[in-house]
């Protein structure tokens, strides 16, 4: 199947999926544990419904809004993806140039393959997305680079002080600490283009892509030091959270917020948005689905800041309804990667037209001429608060 006859989101999935070994096409398309937050999350976007005003004229539509200060082609930001170089060469940045065509923010992963630097000279509106380290003082550097490269928001990633159980991986045995095994081997012969691509093309520039915006702890410490230093910190409290907002000038989200006490100390804080997030389902498998938990948290939000939700979103009517629960916007991840996974920087683009195309449709049969009449009255009755799937 060729880009142009992927007429949705899941055309462009099946490409990828014929074009990346399994490991790789598992990690961006699979979840945690059975995926069943995963799947609650999409079940929620397709059980809620839509009351559409007629008699609208809706000759003139716009699907544009402004966030953090910023005009941008539609309420969506592209959300961190780790392996999008994996996935492409330098996938990072074929996703950043996408979304700078398109007029939307890029959201820089902190386990980047490509340089902070690099992706700035994009002309993207780049947000960095922040894990915390062991070793705070890494953490720190990222953030103080990101404020010498003029990025204007930062989300920081809360919901994850240990890796979600993702057996899958193992089974697959291709991406490190499980890989690889003489079956992926075999697996990755078998995807050519992928192959030559990708993994060759890094053999041949240099190896295998790393991450390269972590700065290395101090010198003369052992492997297992360095691997304490550099791994994800379980012990990160909101006390974490207030010195980060003294560290950082700019507008500071957090994302992993599930429930609404939470985004209200948030704001309590400083911060000027929360990401309304189960990190794509791929860390907790029971977890409630972002959908159902999102009217809870606008609601205690109280228009203190920007509440934005994730999870799930693979049609354009799919972001109109997390407007109409009071969405200031959504963050995609899996729709963008499987673009860049079938056809780089073509592929994340064309996914992007896509999802911008259906939510400007949506508009028009819902009587909505602009991002602000996407409101909770166009949704059916008794889903307004609690959502089905939730």
């Amino acid at each position: 199947m060729a880009l142009a006859r992927c007429f949705d989101v899941e055309d462009v999935r099946r490409l990828a999926k014929r074009r990346l070994p399994k490991g790789l096409f598992n990690f961006i398309d699979r979840a945690t544990e059975d995926d069943l937050a995963r799947d609650r999350n999409r079940a929620a976007f397709r059980a809620l419904t839509f009351l559409p005003r007629t008699l609208v004229d809706v000759a003139e539509r716009s699907t544009e809004c402004v966030l953090f200060g910023r005009r941008h082609a539609m309420p969506l930001a592209v959300a961190p993806a780790g392996p999008a170089g994996l996935l492409w060469y330098r996938g990072e940045l074929a996703l950043a140039k996408a979304a700078a065509r398109a007029n939307l923010p890029f959201t820089l992963s902190t386990y980047s393959t490509v340089a902070m630097a690099d992706v700035a000279a994009t002309g993207a509106t780049v947000w960095q997305q922040l894990y915390f380290w062991s070793d705070r003082s890494l953490t720190d550097a990222i953030v103080d680079r990101a404020r010498d490269l003029d990025f204007r928001v930062l989300v920081v990633t809360v919901d994850t002080p240990v890796l979600g159980q993702r057996e899958y991986l193992r089974r697959d045995r291709l991406l490190p600490p499980y890989g690889p095994s003489l079956a992926s081997c075999v697996e990755m012969l078998g995807h050519p283009r992928w192959l030559a691509g990708v993994a060759l093309r890094y053999l041949a520039t240099g190896g295998l892509p790393r991450v390269v915006n972590r700065p290395p702890p101090a010198s003369g410490l052992g492997a297992e030091e360095i691997a304490r230093r550099t791994s994800l910190c379980p012990s990160v409290t909101w006390d974490d959270i207030a010195r980060l907002r003294q560290r950082w000038p700019h507008k500071l989200l957090l994302k992993g917020i599930m429930r609404e006490e939470e985004a209200g100390r948030a704001f309590a804080l400083g911060c000027d948005g929360v990401v309304v997030s189960n990190h794509g389902g791929r860390n907790l498998d029971g977890a409630a689905s972002t959908l159902g938990a999102l009217p809870r948290i606008v609601a205690a939000a109280g228009g203190s800041g920007s509440v934005l939700v994730d999870g799930g979103i693979r049609r354009g009517s799919d972001i109109a309804k997390a407007l109409a629960l009071g969405a200031g916007a959504v963050l995609a991840g899996s729709a963008p990667l499987y673009g860049v996974a079938a056809a780089g920087e073509a592929g994340a683009s064309h996914v992007l037209g896509l999802l911008q195309a259906e939510l400007d449709r949506t508009m028009a049969l819902t009587g909505s001429r602009t991002i602000g009449e996407l409101t909770r009255d166009l949704l059916g009755p008794g889903q307004t608060e609690d959502c089905h799937g939730a």
